[in-house]
């Protein structure tokens, strides 16, 4: 069975994504930070991991270089729904790029529908495969 590690501050994010994966037929892990996700990665073994980039505490681009350094080959979904504009960034950054700095597999963009979290799932799998 294939195992997805899902890592993202946001319960409902979390519990939704979950739902979704485990009722079509993944086995699943959620946590609620980076620190207990790279834990489960050094603990236990998954197909890909899902990672919300903007995360308080330690960061989604952090939690993901190091899980890279743990499991070179594993794919990295980057999620985020991070709103961009006003006085703290007004500007919206280049969140491709900064996925691929991260060493992701497949960007997963919130808010998303299942079917966004399936074929995403499905092509970071696809890829490393």
């Amino acid at each position: 069975m294939t195992r997805i590690l899902i890592i993202d501050d946001d319960e409902a994010v979390r519990s939704t994504t979950k739902i979704v994966l485990d009722a079509s037929g993944f086995q699943t892990v959620a946590v609620a930070d980076g620190k207990s996700g790279i834990e489960a990665v050094k603990s236990e073994e998954f197909d890909a991991v899902i990672v919300d980039l903007f995360m308080p505490g330690m960061n989604g681009l952090d939690v993901a270089s190091a899980i890279r350094k743990l499991r070179p080959a594993m794919p990295i979904i980057a999620a985020s729904g991070f709103m961009f504009g006003g006085d703290d960034c007004p500007e919206m950054p280049n969140f491709q790029e900064i996925a691929a700095e991260a060493g992701a597999t497949v960007v997963l963009y919130k808010p998303f529908r299942p079917a966004q979290l399936l074929n995403a799932v499905r092509q970071a799998i696809g890829i490393a495969a």
